[in-house]
């Protein structure tokens, strides 16, 4: 018959009093921590877009359906049953625009050789390139003042008629944008010209750019409704 062994002393102590954990294993040794031996987090992907342009991709969307309102009302003058042009009213230079086009057109090549020498770290190429839009840009509102001019001396006022005021309003309001897409080349290229701009940290270039080729892609649509239709 077995007999009972009372427990000693030192095993209630133990029960009472748990014996401290072992000490954890320094950073760098196992498995738990970003410690020197450890290999680097993951580092998290890249947003695709910066903020700046992701603000441009806003504005984008609302211009374009701005233009959408003007060309919109356009077409139910157009269309209305009325004689387009009106009798007796100046028609548009068509010959001379078409010219004016292509030069519009260039520009937009021209901004997309100028962020590719962005890319490459190219400043010279940048500052070339850029310096070619703003030419282009330029010469197109240069081009369509003298035309204004002209069609102003012929008789063709705001005042003249749906036919006048719908013209200045839709193509008053492009060349506005080019203008004001003029005036932001200028800052960049200044900006170019101090070193401001890598091929890391483009900063307003892409922004500068996506505007450009928004007021690029407008004026065909908008020549071939306006002066063509």
């Amino acid at each position: 018959m077995a007999i009972p062994v009372a427990d000693s002393p030192k095993t209630h102590r133990e029960a009472a009093f748990p014996p401290p954990p072992p000490p954890a294993e320094p950073p760098g040794r196992g498995g738990g921590g970003n410690g020197p031996g450890d290999p680097p987090p993951p580092a998290g992907g890249a947003p695709l877009l910066g903020n700046a342009q992701l603000a441009m991709l806003v504005i984008i969307a609302a211009e374009i359906m701005f233009f959408a309102g003007l060309i919109g009302a356009f077409l139910v003058f157009r269309f209305s049953g009325q004689p387009w042009p009106p009798p007796f009213q100046p028609r548009l230079p068509v010959g001379l625009t078409a010219v004016n086009t292509l030069f519009l057109l260039a520009s937009s090549w021209t901004m997309v050789q100028a962020q590719r020498a962005l890319r490459r770290g190219d400043k010279r190429a940048l500052l070339r390139f850029l310096g070619a839009t703003g030419v282009l840009g330029t010469l197109f509102l240069a081009i369509q003042g003298f035309e204004w001019a002209r069609l102003l001396s012929f008789g063709l006022t705001a005042s003249s008629g749906v036919y006048a005021s719908t013209f200045y309003t839709i193509i008053g309001a492009h060349g506005f944008h080019v203008f004001c897409g003029v005036i932001w080349l200028l800052g960049v290229i200044a900006r170019a010209a101090l070193g401001a701009y890598t091929a890391e940290r483009r900063g307003a270039v892409v922004p500068c750019g996506m505007y450009w080729h928004l007021v690029v892609g407008l004026w065909p649509v908008l020549f071939v409704l306006v002066y063509l239709a």
